[in-house]
């Protein structure tokens, strides 16, 4: 059962009607989280010993031997693929999740830190490079990539307390996922397609993504990818932030010195090295809104799939989406996917999803709504939920045991009041990550 707290969830609606919605609601999600299974996704590439993409196949038997790197949070289930497909001399994959390991005597398990890189992310990368550098001319390297893998394979050109700091500051700025990664490219000896600058064999990256529109250039800092962006655009985006005086000082030397032609750019294209790299992505957003349609259809719904590209502060988007969909007439669904920001302003506790429920939570109260959001990785922002669920009757519920949700919204504390209310969803990590589903019934 994917949604540990299932019962609790479903019990919290009001009427049958609404017990009965938050169960599809559940149900619908499994279903799209399924459909996006990194296991499933990989394994759907290979037919024998070759490799199915897009524009012909490879055949892993035509090379002496066969290596695999893997980084994010499916890099688990993505080298399990591989392996129990074909014969893996040596690999490495860096995860999150303590609790899940490649099962094959080849390849090294590495838990490192995310959202904040720590001292096995670099172990991690320290590994992956040895094994890239091991590759002779005439073998095949298979290069697993998801989201997560900015954190998990870190090799910074500053110190790693350094890179914590400047992390965090990022994550609490408001700034997007593409504005975050082109920092971390330009401090890094592995990201913007430097993984592969010594790489002397053929690279084939199957890449699962988490980032708006698929740009494969962000998606975990674009370690096999070229990279359009530079020092001066790094520098840029500091200051729109407000935060190039509040970075620790190894950051600013390292990209002025980037800035002077001092250090080496990011790799760009036409670079050579990536004449022997293919990229493909093998799963998105897109794969799983559209098994949500499925579901949704199956369960007698009307599905409008609205859009996979959501972006924007997370409890202004919640009300644009509540307000689009509150005139629709009939049993009709509504499901969005993309990934949303927020502005730390607070001290408190939860994640985009959760506090764009609750940016949302009083324009449902007193429709006969349900709206819920959720990280397909099972990780909202710094919590142990992956997002929330609230209909018509949550502002009353929350009203009677005292919940004021400005005062929550404003200290950023979503995950308090969601869980008080009962209407967090718990999963753990899942195992992929495909950015965020939401779902409105109306």
């Amino acid at each position: 059962m994917l949604f540990k707290n299932r019962k609790q969830i479903i019990k919290n609606g009001q009427t049958p009607k609404l017990r009965k919605i938050r169960g599809d609601v559940l149900d619908i999600l499994s279903f799209a989280l399924d459909a996006s299974n990194p296991y499933k996704a990989v394994k759907s590439r290979f037919d024998g010993e070759k490799i199915v993409l897009e524009d012909g196949e490879i055949d892993s038997s035509n090379f002496e031997d066969v290596y695999l790197v893997g980084f994010g949070k499916a890099s688990v289930g993505m080298a399990q693929a591989a392996c129990d497909s074909i014969n893996i001399k040596r690999g490495v994959v860096v995860t999150n999740d303590p609790n899940n390991s490649v099962q094959n005597n080849h390849i090294t398990t590495v838990i490192g830190g995310h959202p904040l890189p720590n001292q096995d992310s670099i172990s991690g990368a320290d590994e992956v490079l040895e094994i890239v550098g091991e590759c002779g001319k005439k073998d095949l390297l298979i290069v697993l990539i998801s989201g997560g893998g900015s954190a998990l394979l870190c090799k910074p050109r500053i110190s790693l307390k350094g890179m914590q700091q400047t992390t965090d500051l990022l994550l609490k700025s408001g700034a997007d996922i593409n504005e975050i990664n082109t920092i971390r490219k330009h401090l890094s000896f592995v990201k913007g397609g430097q993984l592969i600058r010594h790489a002397k064999c053929r690279v084939v990256s199957l890449i699962i993504s988490d980032i708006v529109n698929d740009p494969m250039e962000f998606i975990a800092s674009g370690p096999t990818y070229p990279d359009s962006t530079t020092y001066n655009n790094a520098q840029n985006i500091l200051s729109k932030y407000t935060l190039w005086e509040k970075l620790p000082s190894d950051v600013r030397r390292i990209i002025k010195s980037g800035i002077h032609g001092n250090i080496p750019e990011t790799l760009k294209n036409g670079d050579p090295v990536f004449d022997n790299v293919h990229n493909f992505i093998i799963a998105n957003n897109e794969t799983a809104c559209n098994a949500a349609e499925i579901k949704a259809k199956e369960l007698g719904y009307e599905p409008v799939l609205l859009t996979t590209s959501l972006t924007g502060e997370a409890k202004d988007v919640g009300i644009y989406l509540v307000e689009k969909t509150c005139e629709s007439n009939g049993k009709k669904i509504f499901i969005s996917g993309g990934e949303t920001t927020v502005t730390i302003r607070g001290n408190g506790k939860g994640g985009r999803n959760q506090e764009m429920i609750l940016g949302s939570i009083k324009n449902l109260d007193g429709k006969d709504t349900v709206f819920a959001s959720f990280a397909t990785d099972g990780i909202d922002g710094k919590s142990d939920a992956a997002g929330a669920i609230a209909d018509g009757f949550s502002l009353k519920r929350a009203r009677k045991r005292n919940l004021n949700p400005d005062r929550y919204l404003m200290n950023n504390n979503s995950y308090e009041f969601f869980n008080t209310l009962g209407d967090l969803f718990i999963t753990g990590p899942t195992g992929t990550n495909v950015m965020d589903i939401q779902i409105i019934v109306t």
